[in-house]
């Protein structure tokens, strides 16, 4: 019995301890979010489908080309990567499979730019 009061104890003052740290927290203000600032700004990413050429053609030359990812085995397929400064953007078989915006600045929360 007097295990079981002092595992009732402990737990109580462990519920307790947490709920007033949880408290104590400070809530995050000001933060950007990434997926904030796409849905204002929309139609500025390479639309699925575009081939490397067009991409290329409006956007201009990338200011990257990322080491290729992928192909080692023939059911995963190679993956090119082009970074921007403002997206980074996934070909496969020279097709646009995806166009990720970047990070604008490091308080904004998302995905950073692309490295490697």
């Amino acid at each position: 019995m007097d295990r079981l009061l002092r595992s009732l104890a402990l737990a109580s003052a462990l519920l307790a301890a947490s709920a007033g740290a949880t408290a104590a927290v400070p809530a995050a203000s000001g933060d950007t979010l990434l997926i904030q600032r796409v849905q204002q700004e929309p139609g500025n990413l390479p639309a699925r489908g575009m081939t490397s050429a067009q991409v290329e053609a409006k956007y201009g030359a990338p200011s990257q080309r990322l080491q290729p990812a992928g192909g080692q085995k023939r059911a995963w397929p190679t993956i090119q990567r082009w970074a921007y400064p403002t997206f980074t953007v996934y070909f496969e078989k020279g097709r646009v499979i995806d166009a990720v915006a970047n990070q604008a600045s490091p308080d904004e929360i998302g995905p950073k730019p692309a490295s490697r």
